[in-house]
């Protein structure tokens, strides 16, 4: 902010910045070679504190504690079921994983398909690890989070029942990086049992960074086979799911309803070659006229559980395509010789603040997240026009221009939802989430070349993410959008993660506030005190004024209200010496509050004694106080009641506390530089109600109201 703008402004600095910053980020602080050098040097195993083997770890419901199916559970490391273990016998191959007991087909598929290509599962599974030199009982795996890596360190104590693994196993019984990988993603999610049920995009996306998506067919749907041989030939990961109402069971053909299945390559004779239960349906019409050398290339033992099916019986029997796009951060440059640009965003929908629903029409639609998306360069050409799934990865084209090539910009926007699978022990599931793309002018939403309708809405769907390729997003020229991230319903809450990818150069912001406060708000305010409430402040405290604990209450309110101990105990920390009220402190407190009071009372505009948590936000900006969203939704979260409504008390607690801060860390006008964890720390400051650490609340003189003291 410039000086003349009579602001104080805190900027936002990042204390990591620097190279490498985005790497490896130990989970739960555990340390892989850390670990390991001290089991070795104490001559023991490591037993993990962060998850431990026990019923907890196992689930919450039908593998409960006391479930029928953790009976009998024991958990045993590899060498006290296995004569010989290894961690992975010679190469690791996609027959390696097979499914247990726990309804996890979609990891399962999942870790399949991403043994087809080793660069991609030795960033999973870090190669160096096993059970013969330097063993002491602890592995690792890397997984990708929602924007970072993760390094996941286990034990190998695993559940065994009767002998035998419960959960995923390898074809080679004394192979075991697929039942630790398994482990290692129960632990990130809080246990096996939250892995029951899921999309392989899930797995896809936490084994590459990549991006997601879910292709819904039908017979007549256009340019899938294209679609997935593209996706493969760009080493994206793809599967397909046979949907069921009522659970896995096995067709006439051999297909199983409900399973996962990897798609592992394509064929212009016969269509997909796919991994799962063995298919036993008719044939290619064509098989008998094919070469060959074609045919002994394209027959797979049945052991493997490997099989090609002709593309029509694939649209008849599968629902869904699922492929995952790599990120750049694994592909690396572009095949145009560039780099790909990216940027990521976390946020949240907070219920009462900015979770208003998937109608643009809602009045409340408007408080969803926004983000500025400005794409400055058109594609250099058009490479891939196949389908509707042409262009890098394999989803959403929107199709070229009648009448001639016209200026394109390519971009994917990817909506995760973060964390949801770890609530589903508190009976929470995903929700259903989506996006709306708008093309705005100049003067932006509110000018004469504002927005149009939704350039595209974005598909909306109950999973952890949507991923769509929005192509092209400039029809003419390059141009601006706003993207509105949402959930379906208003008040839904989850957090989020947005990702914009593009292969030429954009810019994206979320559009949002600085930390500022206008020096007004922070200066004493002089109003002088009524001559009775001088006296009444002499006459109580007196000689014992270095004691006097001073509550307060409304001044001048249209209905007086108490402030209670509390918050008076608070504004004795942010207005007092801590311990004690002046006369001058007194003076001070008084002034401010009568301006609190004004502008709460204008925007308490039905006279109900409380505002909601838009209300708050007008209300502190008027106050002087202009915040960012995410600081906003911290205040929200934490001065709103059960009925998500502020009252005058939780007011007052909300901007003293504010005018605490801004006075600690901003001395005076200009720009002071403050680092993320520093303003998590007054978020958390910022709590309700305020109190101080061991200040007992019995001392209280008495209040003070309009009415005089009672």
């Amino acid at each position: 902010m410039a000086c003349g703008s009579r602001q104080v402004t805190i900027q936002l600095v990042d204390e990591e910045a620097g190279p490498g910053t985005r790497g490896l980020k130990p989970f739960r602080g555990q340390r892989y070679e850390a670990i390991r050098a001290a089991c070795l040097d104490e001559g023991i195993l490591f037993r993990d504190p962060y998850f431990p083997a026990g019923p907890d770890a196992l689930g919450y419901d039908e593998l409960g504690p006391d479930s029928e199916k953790a009976k009998g559970v024991e958990w045993m490391r590899p060498h006290e079921f296995c004569a010989e273990p290894q961690f992975i016998c010679e190469d690791m191959s996609r027959t390696d994983v097979c499914q247990g007991r726990l309804g996890n087909c979609w990891f399962l598929a999942a870790a399949a398909s991403l043994t087809l290509y080793p660069r991609l599962l030795c960033r999973v599974v870090p190669p160096g690890q096993g059970f013969q030199d330097g063993y002491a009982g602890v592995f690792h795996f890397q997984l990708w989070q929602f924007g970072r890596w993760v390094d996941v360190v286990v034990d190998d104590r695993l559940p065994v029942r009767e002998g035998k693994l419960m959960f995923v196993r390898s074809h080679q019984r004394n192979e075991f990086w697929a039942p630790l990988l398994e482990k290692a993603y129960a632990k990130l999610h809080g246990s096996y049992e939250v892995m029951r049920g899921g999309h392989m995009n899930e797995a896809f996306v936490d084994f590459t960074g990549g991006v997601g998506e879910v292709l819904y067919l039908r017979q007549d749907t256009p340019g899938l086979f294209s679609a997935v041989r593209h996706a493969l030939a760009k080493e994206s990961l793809v599967g397909a799911t046979a949907l069921s109402d009522r659970g896995e069971y096995r067709t006439e053909d051999g297909l199983v309803k409900g399973h996962a299945y990897s798609v592992t390559g394509t064929c212009g004779c016969c269509g997909f070659g796919t991994r799962g239960a063995v298919w036993s349906g008719p044939g290619c019409p064509r098989w008998d006229a094919l070469p060959t050398e074609w045919r002994d290339a394209l027959l797979v033992k049945k052991e493997d559980g490997e099989f090609w099916m002709e593309l029509r019986d694939f649209l008849r029997h599968f629902n869904t395509v699922q492929i995952c796009s790599l990120s750049p951060e694994v592909l690396g440059p572009s095949p145009a010789g560039g780099g790909w640009h990216i940027h990521t965003f976390q946020g949240r929908w907070v219920r009462g603040f900015n979770s208003g629903g998937s109608q643009p029409g809602a009045e409340t639609f408007w408080t969803n997240p926004q983000f500025r998306l400005t794409l400055l360069e058109p594609d250099e050409k058009d490479d891939d026009e196949e389908g509707p799934w042409g262009g890098w990865g394999a989803a959403g084209a929107w199709g070229p221009a009648r009448g001639g090539r016209i200026p394109k910009c390519t971009v994917l926007l990817s909506l995760i939802q973060r964390n949801r699978r770890r609530l589903r022990a508190q009976g929470l599931t995903y929700l259903t989430v989506g996006f709306h793309v708008f093309q705005v002018g100049p003067l932006g939403l509110a000018g004469a070349a504002g927005t149009r309708e939704p350039r595209r809405a974005g598909g909306r769907r109950q999973g952890r993410e949507l991923g769509e390729w929005r192509r092209p997003l400039a029809a003419c020229a390059p141009a601006h959008y706003l993207v509105v991230p949402s959930a379906a319903r208003a008040g839904d809450e989850a957090d989020f993660t947005l990702r914009v990818f593009s292969e030429r150069r954009h810019t994206a912001v979320e559009i949002d506030d600085v930390i500022s406060a206008d020096l007004h708000a922070l200066m004493v305010p002089y109003v002088p005190l009524e001559l009775g409430l001088e006296q009444l402040f002499q006459e109580l405290a007196g000689e014992y004024r270095g004691f006097f604990l001073f509550p307060v209450a409304r001044a001048r309110a249209r209905t007086p209200g108490e402030i209670g101990l509390r918050t008076c105990e608070q504004l004795l920390r942010c207005f007092g010496n801590g311990q004690s009220l002046t006369l001058q402190h007194l003076q001070q407190l008084w002034g401010h509050l009568l301006e609190w009071q004004a502008t709460f009372d204008k925007f308490d505009e039905d006279s109900s004694g409380t505002m909601n948590s838009y209300e708050l936000r007008l209300a502190l900006n008027a106050a002087g106080f202009h915040l960012n969203n995410q600081l906003t939704q911290a205040l929200t979260s934490r001065y709103r009641d059960s009925r998500l409504r502020v009252d005058f008390e939780r007011f007052v607690s909300c901007v003293a506390q504010l005018t605490c801060i801004f006075r600690e860390h901003c001395p005076g006008e200009g720009v002071i530089c403050l680092t993320r964890r520093q303003v998590s720390w007054a978020r958390g400051w910022l709590r309700w109600p305020g109190r101080s650490p061991g200040r007992p609340l019995h001392q209280a003189g008495g209040l003070l109201s309009p009415s005089g003291w009672r």
